[in-house]
């Protein structure tokens, strides 16, 4: 038998109506629409983060942006103000069910597809807390690394298809079918018993080698993927990216005095308009920069369950991964900041830190109780 896990999962994400509690106070997460925030958008949202919080802000790997440090107290002048920018759902349940995420490369249709998906979700059925769907419909994929149950995406034959995570064909849809055709295989997958004691992916209900039939079944493959880009310019903009996906209230503050920007699952933003790279403190802006190669939570004490703090590790860490290689320290086994595997894993524990190579936090280790002496006089990870 296996050792009972020294983490609790809670099985849904925050919001903004509902945040969660950390060790810094309440996470607050605000999901833009379509995954863009306008100028006056992420301005506001940097002197709120200033006014209810601690300054700090998060980029999800969802393509959201997190306030941290918020209090019971300041909660409901904080949605106050981001309801006055367009940012707040009607409704805790309705904010829940726009998990979506959008390319940041997306053009006018993919746009339209999104919102009128969006609006779609509406009628979606119950579902698991961390459930998403993502709109990928560029001339190729960009998003297939990035957790999504239900997806839109570029048939290789340049049409659009429908596909469940996990599964190597979808159904071919049109534009005009297709939010309809989402929440279909949403509620398939809830009748297929995708969901239990409240939770469930569709990878895992594929994995079980249950399959849609008729027009929700696959048939057609995408398109063939490509790598995500790393920061620097793209058609769209430039895209700049944080050591750890985060940033102070003041580099959003400044970043939106450039334009309007796309939120990214890669926890970087895209500067729409700019023809050259911002020259700000706090950004990444090189694909090589050693930062990129270390991944690491909020750890403590920001993290009610990390075991110690990460991210001094792991900044001191990063010089000693090769480029091409991905290290990740987690405050827990829970591995949130990076559920995949890793060339390298360091996780806190009680007794220090174990290592795990090429597998995630929850693996078992390959080396036990590592202090942080012993951890940075070894070679390259």
């Amino acid at each position: 038998m296996s050792a009972a896990p020294d983490f609790a999962v809670m099985g849904w994400c925050p919001g903004a109506l509902r945040p969660m509690m950390s060790g810094d106070g309440l996470v607050v997460r605000v999901r833009p629409l379509g995954g863009r925030l306008t100028a006056a958008q992420a301005a506001g949202i940097a002197a709120a983060a200033r006014a209810y919080g601690n300054g700090l802000i998060d980029l999800s790997a969802r393509g959201n942006v997190q306030l941290r440090g918020v209090t019971a107290a300041s909660h409901p002048a904080l949605i106050a103000d981001l309801r006055g920018l367009g940012l707040i759902d009607a409704d805790a349940q309705a904010e829940a069910r726009r998990n979506l995420l959008v390319t940041p490369f997306a053009d006018t249709s993919t746009d339209d597809l999104a919102a009128k998906l969006g609006k779609a979700l509406a009628d979606a059925p119950d579902l698991p807390g961390k459930f998403g769907f993502a709109v990928d419909t560029g001339t190729a994929p960009v998003m297939q690394d990035i957790a999504a149950d239900i997806r839109l995406e570029r048939a290789a034959e340049g049409g659009l298809i429908l596909r469940c995570d996990g599964a190597g064909l979808g159904a071919p849809v049109s534009a005009d079918d297709a939010p309809a055709r989402a929440v279909a295989l949403a509620q398939w997958f809830v009748d297929a018993g995708g969901v239990t004691d409240g939770r469930g992916r569709m990878a895992a209900l594929i994995r079980r080698g249950v399959r849609p039939l008729g027009d929700l079944a696959g048939a057609v493959p995408p398109a063939k993927a490509v790598a995500a880009p790393g920061p620097g310019l793209v058609a769209q903009g430039a895209l700049v990216g944080f050591a750890f996906g985060q940033m102070q209230a003041e580099t959003l503050a400044a970043l939106a005095c450039l334009g309007d920007l796309r939120v990214t699952p890669w926890r970087m933003l895209l500067v729409e308009g700019l023809a050259r790279m911002p020259d700000l403190e706090g950004l990444i802006v090189t694909a090589n920069d050693p930062l990129r190669r270390v991944v690491a939570c909020t750890g403590a004490p920001g993290c009610l369950q990390a075991h110690g703090p990460v991210r001094d590790l792991a900044r001191r860490l990063a010089a000693k991964v090769p480029q091409g290689r991905v290290l990740h320290v987690s405050g827990c086994a829970k591995g949130c900041a990076h559920p995949a595997a890793a060339d390298a894993t360091l996780v806190a524990t009680p007794q220090g830190f174990d290592l795990i190579r090429g597998g995630c936090a929850q693996d078992a280790a390959d080396v036990k109780g590592l202090s942080e002496t012993a951890i940075l006089a070894r070679g390259p990870f």
